[in-house]
């Protein structure tokens, strides 16, 4: 059974930083691509940021880049979300998602982590 667990949302002040986690477990096959999304009250989920877990590569919204760090142990099958320069508009629900080279868009989800960043 495929599972996505994150973990590291809290409440913080602006300008303030928080690190979420997401651990992987119960794959089969490979995990190509990996991601974080975002979904704030009364609005439409968006993408944060996602890494292709076999070259590293990166890419993340407009509306994080620069303040937001996405990286893998690939060995603990983990991604984290380093963010920084936490803004008040940042806080929403975090989710990790995860998607094997034969699915097609997001498959995998994880339960989601609150963050909030307070003004």
């Amino acid at each position: 059974q495929v599972q996505l667990v994150e973990s590291g949302g809290g409440s913080v002040q602006a300008g303030g930083s928080l690190r979420l986690s997401c651990t992987a477990s119960g794959f089969t096959g490979t995990i190509y691509r990996m991601g974080w999304l975002r979904q704030a009250p009364g609005k439409e989920r968006e993408g944060v940021g996602a890494i292709n877990c076999r070259s590293g590569s990166t890419d993340y919204s407009d509306s994080v880049k620069g303040r937001f760090t996405i990286s893998q142990d690939n060995a603990k099958n983990t991604l984290f979300l380093q963010m920084n320069s936490l803004k008040p508009e940042d806080t929403a629900m975090y989710y990790c998602a995860a998607r094997r080279v034969i699915d097609s868009g997001w498959i995998y989800w994880g339960q989601g982590t609150q963050v909030t960043v307070d003004s």
